[in-house]
Parts: C-alpha cells; structure tokens; sequence
C-alpha cells in the first residue's frame, strides 16, 4: 500500500484491500473514504468487503463513487461532509488516488488557497493544475 500524504488532514492511495484495514486504523487514521465505484476492475474487492473490514476493524468507512460520469456537486459535499464530521486524519483511495485527490480538492474550493491546495497536491504526486479555476469558490 502506497500511501501519499496530502497534509495533516488527508491522506491518499490506490486500491485497497480487506486485509489493508487493519493497518489503516493503526496508522492513525480514523476514516476510509471509498472512491471507487464497485466492478470497476475483476480483481478489485466489493465495497460491502471493505466495509465488513472497516467494522472489523473499528473505522468509520464511507462510499463516495466517482465513475465515468465525473465528479458531482453532490460528491463534492459529502466529500466536505467527511471531514467536517471527523476529527483526525481520512484516508481516501479509489484506483491510484488521483480521483481521491480530485474530489478533496474541490471540497476546499473557496475554503483555502487554490494554490496551496494545487501543491499539496502536487507534494503528494498528484498533478492538478487543471483544476485551478475551479479552486477559488465552492463547487456549486
């Protein structure tokens, strides 16, 4: 498991497994974000697997699925959602941690600089420059 520290407050990685759980927990984090809708590859785990772990293992686990289709309004909320109702560090994946690393910056649109969030974006190894317009007023 790769996992790539954004800041303080939000981590990233790539597809996880059941048996990941256990050490995301111990490594601190007090909750899983989902990114990945289910079927999207064969050997990917079904969300209802990670969620029995994430039970399991005592971690909060929430499913915000970003597809073909794109990102939502609605996925940016419950994005916004997440960690307005956790204290502590969130560990998001979905295939490689880029859509994970999206939908968090979209959910700091307007809250902080479109800059700062751009490089800790960039520190972590996630390009999103492209996304810069986007970053100075919430996704509405």
């Amino acid at each position: 498991m790769d996992i790539k520290k954004i800041n303080d407050r939000v981590s990233v990685a790539g597809q996880i497994q059941p048996e990941d759980v256990a050490a995301i927990k111990a490594a601190g984090f007090v909750a899983i974000v989902n990114n990945r809708p289910d079927g999207e590859a064969p050997d990917q785990p079904a969300g209802g697997e990670l969620a029995a772990a994430a039970r399991e293992a005592g971690i909060d686990y929430v499913e915000i699925p970003m597809g073909r289709e794109g990102v939502t309004p609605e996925m940016v909320a419950a994005t916004r959602d997440v960690f307005a109702s956790h204290d502590g560090p969130i560990f998001c994946f979905c295939r490689s941690g880029t859509r994970s690393t999206t939908l968090w910056a979209l959910s700091q649109a307007g809250e902080r600089d479109s800059g700062e969030i751009v490089s800790a974006a960039a520190h972590a190894g996630y390009d999103i420059s492209h996304l810069a317009g986007h970053l100075d007023k919430p996704l509405s």
